[in-house]
């Protein structure tokens, strides 16, 4: 079963029209460009993942899409509003769930709600409350104070608390860094539910499987650039529908010249005690494989063979393994700031 149909999520179909375009966009810090003349388009009703390592400029780019930083050049307009020189405006549609959201921890759920009614001038009485709890799941914790939340349930706040204004689209940056396993999903599921309700998705994450799951589309951003721009599948078909084998064994030494040779291996790596191929026919390859080995009386261990991902994806585009940043989850919840560093609300 795949990750996508392990939690129901299916490919969506946009409406054809663009909700966020971007031409030319340029941030630079010094002689850095933090984003390097990036073009990008979201589609309305899609869930669009930003995927990439720290330092990719990824919140860069959600901060100047947001209004809270101007870029040094380029065009940024959402849902037909030019987000530089009318930025107001575009706070106004948007919602904004932040890396690590600060929330009054002595007022409850209901009384966030009912306060970022307020600021933003729109309904917050009972029933749009109950309504926005409900599509993330969180009916029960109406009456609950936000330091009695888990850290999933406070981050499924944050996303409500974005959706307060009832925004065109929704910008959810890392919403899942921090999280237990458990948590993590049940936010997938959020995410979805939001989408389902008619709100574009933007979202930044670290997790290649996050954002597989999730995306209908995904940009890879690297050093600045957005460097693919595509379906994960698509991203994925790209490589030749590769699949990857890994095995251990005492010694590879005796066959490690011949792997390159067995049929559909595009790659091989034999060093050591561990083996690694990439290959267009996984069953053609583990057999002539399981063979050789048998030949050479070597026994394989930790046979392995997975299906090519965007994080194969990544390492192709640019010669590199993909560094996922991770933070260890505190008593099994969301681990807080953790030394991260906080971006400004955009309400």
């Amino acid at each position: 079963m795949t990750e996508r149909s392990a939690t129901s999520a299916t490919p969506h179909v946009q409406n054809g029209e663009p909700i966020i375009e971007i031409a030319g966009l340029v941030k630079r810090y010094g002689s850095t460009a933090a984003v390097d003349c990036i073009d990008l388009t979201v589609m309305t009703g899609e869930i669009f993942g930003i995927l990439g390592p720290n330092g990719a400029g990824k919140t860069t780019m959600l901060e100047m899409i947001e209004g809270l930083r101007k870029p040094d050049a380029g065009t940024i307009r959402v849902a037909g509003v030019d987000a530089v020189n009318e930025s107001d405006r575009v706070r106004q549609m948007i919602g904004v769930q932040l890396q690590t959201t600060a929330l009054f921890d002595y007022l409850n759920a209901s009384e966030l709600i009912e306060l970022f009614a307020g600021l933003y001038g729109v309904d917050g009485g009972d029933a749009r409350i109950d309504e926005l709890l409900g599509r993330v799941g969180l009916q029960e914790k109406r009456k609950s104070r936000v330091d009695e939340l888990s850290g999933g349930q406070r981050q499924r706040l944050s996303i409500t608390l974005a959706l307060v204004n009832q925004p065109k689209v929704v910008f959810l940056d890392e919403p899942t860094t921090g999280l237990d396993p458990g948590a993590r999903r049940d936010l997938w599921q959020t995410i979805l539910n939001v989408r389902a309700s008619g709100t574009t998705v933007v979202l930044t994450t670290h997790y290649m499987e996050e954002a597989d799951v999730l995306c209908d589309r995904v940009a890879v951003m690297d050093r600045g650039k957005v460097i693919a721009c595509d379906t994960p599948t698509a991203l994925v078909r790209r490589l030749g529908e590769q699949a990857t084998i890994t095995a251990r064994a005492s010694d590879i030494g005796p066959i490690s010249g011949q792997l390159s040779g067995l049929p559909a291996v595009v790659t091989s790596t034999g060093e050591d005690v561990r083996l690694e191929l990439r290959t267009t026919d996984v069953q053609a390859t583990l057999v002539a494989l399981l063979g050789l080995a048998d030949r050479a009386g070597i026994v394989l261990t930790d046979l392995n063979a997975r299906q090519s991902t965007l994080e194969d994806v990544f390492l192709s585009l640019t010669g590199r393994a993909y560094e996922q940043q991770t933070e260890k989850p505190e008593n099994g919840e969301s681990a807080g700031s953790g030394g991260r560093r906080r971006r400004r609300s955009a309400g």
